[in-house]
């Protein structure tokens, strides 16, 4: 408990230094996780909520429009719309809507929070070793009514227990090259039917995803510059052609699919600021971009992959498209002939 009201104190100190330091980083200036932050305003600001996390996202649609927001440590996805459609099955999580558009991955969340930040109510996830996962937040035009019935509903009992926080994580060592059978990855990488196998194929290989797209079949995967990528997104910009942008944390990825308009650069920060959908991609952060192709069952898919240094996924870019449909022409037209070769 003392390090509890001794951390309460530290952000408290710190917000009134750097009163528009977000949670996210000033857990890292402390040295603590997000969770354990916004845990120090509980029985204030905000309400421990039970684990039912599939009842909760599934009580969510009766709070009418509201902004989900899903990000990593480079890029902020928010999509607004109704949460409708959820289902699960086993540990894996659908919301399969034209605007709210999700996959979750639920072994990974770990506690769920109601929280009241000067008006602004939300409901926030986490995963295991502190991290947000997934947050939803109340609009003007959200059902406040329904949002306090579910935050009644699913608040747990205790909520004095510290969180317990695991920040042991399971890392993939990437394996020479050398040690790869790569004559049978790229024949592999040939026969693909689908682009949900190929996370299976890295794995069956035992290779990480940079080291795949090294490996890749000559012509199927080259590294391109970051401009490239920011004049393929004026390019759908300007033509008004409809793009899907995936972003993900450990427990959830985040689609949007449809136009983007304004975009917009702020220092580091390219930004996507559309009425209902925002993307905020730090571009200093990029470490490498991919232009990606992939055979499938549809045809050839092709998307645009951002990395950080460590070889994790920042966000994907890909035409609009269903399964059974082949991907968008224009998409693929334009993106082979602005992409340039890093």
């Amino acid at each position: 408990m003392e390090k509890i009201v001794e951390l309460k104190k530290q952000w408290e100190t710190l917000r009134a230094e750097q009163p528009k330091l977000r949670i996210r980083d000033a857990a890292k200036t402390l040295g603590s996780t997000e969770a354990e932050l916004l845990a120090t305003g509980l029985g204030e600001t905000v309400t421990r909520l039970t684990d039912n996390f599939q009842g909760i996202l599934q009580g969510v649609e009766a709070l009418g429009k509201v902004m989900a927001l899903t990000r990593n440590d480079y890029c902020v996805h928010e999509r607004k719309g109704v949460y409708k459609n959820v289902t699960f099955t086993g540990p894996m999580g659908l919301a399969v809507n034209p605007d709210i558009d999700l996959r979750l991955f639920m072994s990974v969340w770990s506690s769920a929070f109601a929280v009241d930040e000067n008006g602004r109510k939300s409901l926030q996830f986490f995963a295991k070793d502190g991290e947000a996962v997934h947050k939803i937040y109340l609009l003007e035009e959200s059902d406040v009514a329904a949002y306090e019935v579910l935050v009644d509903f699913f608040r747990a009992e205790d909520q004095q227990t510290p969180l317990l926080i695991d920040l042991s994580k399971k890392e993939m060592v990437e394996k020479a090259d050398t040690e790869i059978d790569a004559a049978g990855f790229k024949e592999n990488w040939m026969t693909l039917k689908d682009t949900h196998d190929f996370h299976g194929m890295l794995r069956k290989f035992g290779v990480t995803r940079t080291q795949g797209l090294r490996l890749a079949p000559e012509g199927h995967a080259v590294k391109i510059t970051t401009d490239s990528l920011k004049s393929i997104l004026h390019k759908a910009a300007e033509t008004d052609l409809e793009i899907m942008v995936f972003t993900g944390s450990a427990g959830c990825i985040q689609i949007h699919t449809g136009l983007i308009k304004k975009l917009l650069q702020t220092g580091p920060w390219f930004n996507v600021l559309d009425p209902d959908f925002n993307m905020h991609l730090r571009e200093d952060a990029i470490a490498s971009v991919w232009l990606v192709k992939k055979p499938t069952d549809d045809g050839i898919i092709t998307s645009i992959e951002v990395f950080d240094e460590t070889g994790a996924i920042i966000v994907q870019f890909f035409g609009k498209r269903k399964p059974g449909i082949p991907e968008n022409e224009s998409w693929r037209l334009f993106v082979n002939e602005i992409a340039i070769i890093a």
